[in-house]
C-alpha cells in the first residue's frame, strides 16, 4: 500500500485533530483520497525514527558512486492560513501527483500546522504561525540537519504557500538562535514560495528577517502573481501590512540567491470557469492556482532539480531581464 507522510502539530480534540497548537505527531496515512489524518497510535501516528526511515527511503533516487550514500530529493510542503485538513491533504496529494506526472521521483511530505478554516481568524493564525515556526525548527530542521551531519545526501527542499512562507522564514531565523542547530553546517537546497504572504521588502539582502533564510538555502524562488487579490492591500484582514512578495515580487535589492518568476501573463491565460473547484484546485483561484497546474509543476521540477540556469529553464521566458512563466508550454 502507498502512503502519505505528514508532520502534524495540531492539537487533538474529541479524538480528532483540531485548529490549535498541539504535540508533534509523525503520520503515515494510506494514500487514499478519502483518508484524512487520524491522531495517535490507534490512528496514523508512527515513531519519529520509523517515519524518517520510510520518508528517506521514499526520497531515494540513486546512490552516490563515490560515497556509497543514497541520493534523492525530499520536498516539504508548508500550507498557509485558513486550511482545514481536507484542503491540506487534497493539496498534498495533488502536488505529489502533479510532480510525478512531470517526472519527479523523490518524496513529498507535508508539515500541517494549526490553521482554522475561517478566513476572519487570519491574525490569530499569524500568531499560531509564530509558534508553528518553532516546531518546524525543533521537529524538522533539527531532525534533517542532524541527518546531514551524519552524511545524509538526500536534498531537502521547502515549498511554502501563503502564510507557509512566513513559517519558513521564521523557522530559519529561530534555528540560528539554537546553538546545536546553528553550529551544524546544514542547508536546504531550494526554498520555493507560492502566494507568499510576507512583505516583499523583508527579502531584501540587507533585511535581518531573512538573513538566516538566505544563509541556509542554495536558492530561493518566488512565484509572483500580480492578480492575487487575496494578497491585495485592500483586503480587509490585512490592512496595514506591507505589499506581499507573492503579489508584487521580490524587491530590487533581493539577495543574489533569490529569483523571481512573474506568473501574471500565464495566469491571465487561465480560465477559472473551465475548471472545477475540488477537482482542479481548492481555495481562491488567484491565490491557489499553482497546485493542480501542470505548467507550474513542470517549472517547479526544474527548480527542484537545479541543473539548468534560471534564465534557461524551458518553462520560462526572459523579457527585458525579467523572468516570466511561459504562456504556452
Amino acid at each position: 500500500m502507498a502512503f502519505d507522510y505528514v508532520v502534524c502539530v495540531r492539537n487533538v480534540k474529541n479524538g480528532q485533530f483540531g485548529a490549535e497548537p498541539g504535540r508533534t505527531q509523525f503520520l503515515q496515512i494510506p494514500a487514499l483520497n478519502s483518508e484524512l489524518p487520524r491522531p495517535g497510535k490507534t490512528g496514523h501516528e508512527i515513531t519519529r525514527t520509523e517515519w524518517v526511515h520510510k520518508v528517506l527511503d521514499q526520497a531515494k533516487t540513486g546512490v552516490n558512486s563515490k560515497t556509497g550514500q543514497p541520493i534523492g530529493d525530499l520536498l516539504v510542503f508548508i500550507h498557509g492560513y485558513n486550511n482545514n485538513q481536507d484542503v491540506v491533504m487534497w493539496r498534498h496529494r495533488r502536488l505529489k501527483a502533479d510532480l510525478e506526472a512531470v517526472g519527479y521521483a523523490g518524496a513529498v511530505v507535508s508539515f500541517d500546522w494549526p490553521s482554522d478554516d475561517k478566513a476572519m481568524l487570519y491574525l490569530e493564525d499569524r500568531d499560531d504561525a509564530k509558534a508553528t515556526a518553532r516546531r518546524l525548527r525543533d521537529d524538522c530542521i533539527n531532525l534533517f540537519s542532524s541527518q546531514q551531519v551524519r552524511g545524509c545526501e538526500v536534498r531537502v527542499h521547502a515549498l511554502g504557500h501563503s502564510t507557509g512562507a512566513y513559517v519558513i522564514r521564521q523557522a530559519f531565523g529561530d534555528a540560528d538562535e539554537v546553538s546545536k542547530i546553528k553550529n551544524r553546517p546544514w542547508r536546504v537546497s531550494q526554498v520555493i514560495l507560492i502566494g507568499g504572504d510576507i512583505s516583499s521588502r523583508s527579502l531584501d539582502h540587507r533585511d535581518s528577517k531573512s538573513k538566516s533564510l538566505y544563509r541556509h538555502c542554495v536558492r530561493l524562488t518566488n512565484y509572483q502573481n500580480p492578480f492575487d487579490a487575496v494578497l491585495g492591500l485592500s483586503n480587509m484582514k490585512r490592512i496595514g501590512l506591507a505589499p506581499r512578495v507573492g503579489r508584487v515580487g521580490l524587491p530590487d535589492d533581493a539577495h543574489f540567491k533569490a529569483v523571481n518568476i512573474n506568473c501574471g501573463n500565464y495566469f491571465a491565460t487561465l480560465d477559472e470557469g473551465q475548471l472545477t473547484e475540488g477537482e482542479d484546485f481548492v481555495g481562491t483561484f488567484c491565490h491557489s492556482w499553482h497546485i493542480g497546474d501542470r505548467t507550474f509543476a513542470a517549472d517547479l521540477l526544474h527548480t527542484i532539480n537545479g541543473d539548468i540556469d534560471r534564465h534557461r529553464i524551458p518553462t520560462r521566458d526572459v523579457i527585458e531581464d525579467e523572468i516570466y512563466l511561459k504562456t504556452s508550454f
